[in-house]
């Protein structure tokens, strides 16, 4: 995707409301924390749906819904795919950017018959790089657990690292010359990474070194089954 790039900015007003519950609902409470020092993430999509169902899979090209998320932050088509699959979501529960250290206050997502949950929010800065979980299966035993999640990249962009390449939700650099990254894995992948320099007016990367790359996990999931 080469048109540079509109990122969902859209605040949702609360959760979207679910109801109809039904005798076999997986009833869940959900926190999101942003493990990382200084990356933000754009509104995540949250889905419960059976087990056919994937936002993305590893090892896969990526979709045009995938990219728009992972380039853009764009969950609209991933969120109609929910839809047509008979999923339920809840969108941007954060009302926002995640940044870095901060978590989402609890939020509900009522699966009625699904079996599985997903999630996807792209990392800032970054080229096409998110974090997902991929049809975690949902505990029959209610109790807490915790999900580590790692970044993926879309294999869909290389990761040049300038500013005219990702949104610019967050302050980055500018000046870089772009790394010479050309994407040679096309498929979903574990991400590598940001490199950055130290240069806040030229060198080959706008990101900063100190600041913009991390380490996985990049997120926990604190899933509560009812």
């Amino acid at each position: 995707m080469n048109n540079k790039k509109t990122l969902l900015t859209t605040s949702i007003a609360g959760l979207i409301a679910l109801s109809g519950f039904s005798a076999t609902a997986a009833e869940l409470s959900i926190k999101i924390t942003n493990l990382t020092h200084g990356i933000a993430f754009t509104p995540f999509l949250v889905a419960g749906h059976d087990s056919d169902t994937h936002l993305f899979q590893s090892g896969t090209a990526a979709s045009v819904a995938l990219e728009a998320m992972a380039e853009g932050g764009d969950i609209s088509g991933l969120s109609s795919q929910v839809d047509a699959a008979g999923g339920y979501k809840v969108e941007n529960p954060a009302a926002g950017l995640l940044m870095a250290g901060a978590s989402t206050d609890w939020f509900d997502l009522d699966t009625k018959t699904g079996t599985h949950l997903s999630l996807t929010a792209m990392l800032l800065p970054t080229n096409d790089g998110f974090a997902g979980v991929d049809g975690w299966k949902i505990p029959t035993t209610a109790g807490t657990y915790t999900i580590l999640v790692n970044a993926y990249d879309a294999g869909t962009e290389a990761n040049d690292e300038l500013t005219a390449s990702i949104p610019q939700a967050i302050p980055t650099n500018s000046g870089g010359t772009g790394l010479s990254a050309v994407e040679t894995n096309m498929s979903v992948h574990i991400h590598p990474g940001n490199v950055g320099d130290d240069s806040v007016s030229d060198g080959k990367s706008d990101l900063t070194n100190t600041v913009h790359r991390w380490l996985n996990p990049v997120l926990k999931v604190t899933v509560t089954v009812k």
